[in-house]
């Protein structure tokens, strides 16, 4: 009897691990619809994501904690594909690209990813109420914009560098190109290009904004 109740016990708890990975997942599903079809980040609650996703908002909260937590579940998800690239993939990202082309290669990814990700980035990057740049992804993306930044000869604080130019891809900022001046996707890659070659001390590469 004691082996039965055990073995129940194992059923029951594999049971409510698959209805959790279900739920979380379509939570995901859920919050991602919504901060894509929004006008205003700020209007979508917990309610509302629980709501579209068919659950509780307790089941909600005991995932994912509060929204902040949400959202950074959401945001890194999205942003994975982009980081592996990053971080062990082929060129222009991958490590094995020179230094000189990997910068700006970085740069540009990460803005059509907030291009892409608008409303998500945005609503995530000003949910935090302590500063951005202690931000887990931030530190991490700075740490690996700096070491690459550290592999050019002659460039000096590659520290300030890499803020100065991850600052050029802020959601705020890339929300205010696109929905206030208007500034066309590819004239605000071509726009990043420039700025990282005066940056870098190099000529902005031909075609720059042109579709990888």
């Amino acid at each position: 009897m004691p082996e039965e109740r055990q073995h129940d016990r194992g059923r029951v708890g594999v049971a409510r691990g698959r209805r959790a990975a279900r739920n979380r997942q379509a939570v995901l599903a859920a919050a991602d619809r919504l901060f894509t079809d929004c006008d205003n980040p700020e209007d979508v609650t917990m309610a509302d994501v629980a709501a579209a996703a068919g659950v509780g908002k307790g089941t909600l909260f005991r995932a994912f904690g509060d929204r902040p937590g949400l959202l950074r579940a959401l945001y890194e998800t999205r942003l994975e594909p982009l980081r592996e690239a990053a971080e062990s993939g082929p060129p222009p990202l991958g490590p094995a690209t020179p230094p000189l082309l990997r910068v700006p290669a970085l740069l540009d990814a990460t803005l059509r990813f907030k291009l892409d990700n608008r409303r998500l980035a945005l609503a995530f990057e000003e949910s935090d109420s302590t500063s951005p740049y202690k931000a887990a992804h931030y530190e991490r993306w700075h740490g690996l914009l700096r070491s690459v930044l550290e592999q050019i000869p002659g460039l000096a604080d590659t520290g300030f560098t890499a803020h100065a130019l991850l600052a050029a891809v802020r959601a705020d900022l890339v929300e205010h190109l696109a929905d206030r001046e208007h500034v066309p996707r590819e004239q605000m890659r071509a726009q990043l290009a420039g700025f990282t070659a005066t940056v870098l001390g190099t000529d902005p590469p031909d075609g720059a904004g042109d579709p990888p």
